[in-house]
């Protein structure tokens, strides 16, 4: 039996189960699975290209919302859909925070060579 591996962007889809309803009107389990389809995209905020397995539907959305990095900020917790997903989201998240700081340090220094010197 296929389980979905918790290491991706599903978007809240999970294995779905069901049956077949022939003409003869006998009934047969089955399952539908979610269309994953393992890709590579682009982080900026890390700098690093991600191997990812991601939905069909989620992968729209990324490209709708602009990049990864804008649909994992963009996105609530609940909504991401997995703890992969969430935790790649506060990865983020530090890297942004990080890149921050250091940006406003590099101006407090340029600031300071320039009143510095006459």
């Amino acid at each position: 039996m296929y389980r979905l591996k918790m290491d991706g962007l599903f978007g809240g889809v999970q294995t779905q189960y069901g049956n077949n309803k022939p003409k003869s009107l006998h009934k047969t389990r089955r399952t539908w699975l979610p269309n994953i389809q393992a890709v590579s995209l682009y982080s900026a905020a890390l700098d690093t290209m991600l191997r990812i397995n991601v939905t069909a539907r989620v992968l729209r959305t990324i490209d709708k919302k602009g990049g990864l990095d804008r649909y994992l900020l963009a996105t609530k917790d609940k909504n991401i859909g997995s703890e992969f997903g969430i935790r790649l989201k506060q990865r983020l998240q530090r890297a942004i925070a990080r890149q921050q700081q250091q940006q406003e340090q590099q101006e407090q220094q340029q600031q300071q060579r320039q009143g510095g010197s006459p």
